[in-house]
């Protein structure tokens, strides 16, 4: 059927998270494919318990791995969430809705981002919108380490209602993957060739605060938009020392 959906899952160690995301699309989609960077916990059977197809693979770069998510999509419509994202009731509805009447190529899908267990409304998270819904024939991802992009041939079409993200419940959580992605964004930046300037650094960290709290009104989120906009100066700081770092040992 021409207007059949694939839901593609990239994971690692998301036990509690991918039922979540798997049960939110099962009803929407015909097929769910979950490749999976080899996780130490309980998220392979999880999936495999939801109906999920499961491909173990090492993680070379979210391109790469999507890439290959996407090579094992049969459907004409492939979805992509990740662990920690879920369809709304009403965007599942929308989609059923649009899919067999559209000329588009892709969807871009707004989002609806949580953090410490709570939505945020301002601090430059409640205007994120992202292809994450493409013909299958018309789409691949392009990109290194972090940052891969979805490119579609045609045209792009926007969907009303949200995926809801929650990336970060727990401080824990969050520092777990700000070591993970400060790491991948210093190596990527130095095979492009970047090099560390310390001011720009000093230009940009605290500038990244302002922008966060003051300018994108992260002030009205409360504590936790003081949070959000002070983790999200640490890690363009964090990033830029271990950039440093790695030119310290390639300089050794």
């Amino acid at each position: 059927m021409s207007d059949r959906i694939s839901l593609f899952i990239i994971a690692k160690n998301e036990s509690k998270n991918i039922a979540n995301c798997i049960l939110s699309a099962k009803e929407l989609v015909s097929e769910i494919i979950v490749v999976d960077g080899f996780s130490k916990d309980d998220t392979v059977n999880i999936a495999k318990s939801l109906g999920a197809q499961v491909y173990q693979r090492a993680f070379d770069g979210f391109a790469n791995q999507k890439n290959f998510a996407l090579s094992k999509v049969n459907s004409a419509w492939a979805l992509n969430l990740d662990a920690d994202e879920t369809l709304t009731p009403q965007l599942r509805e929308e989609i059923l809705q649009t899919l067999p009447h559209t000329a588009h190529a892709g969807f871009m899908l707004p989002f609806s981002n949580f953090f410490l267990g709570r939505q945020m409304k301002y601090s430059g998270l409640n205007k994120e919108r992202h292809l994450r819904l493409v013909r299958t024939e018309n789409a691949r991802y392009i990109g290194g380490l972090v940052h891969e992009g979805l490119e579609v041939r045609g045209t792009v079409g926007n969907m009303r209602h949200f995926v809801c993200h929650f990336p970060y419940n727990t401080m824990e959580r969050y520092f777990d993957k700000f070591n993970k992605y400060t790491t991948l964004a210093a190596k990527q930046m130095y095979k492009n060739g970047r090099r560390f300037n310390l001011l720009f650094v000093l230009i940009t960290v605290p500038f990244e605060f302002f922008k966060r709290y003051v300018l994108k009104l992260g002030i009205l989120d409360g504590m936790r938009g003081l949070l959000w906009a002070s983790f999200s100066s640490f890690y363009v700081f964090v990033k830029y020392m271990k950039l440093w770092f790695l030119q310290q040992k390639d300089n050794a």
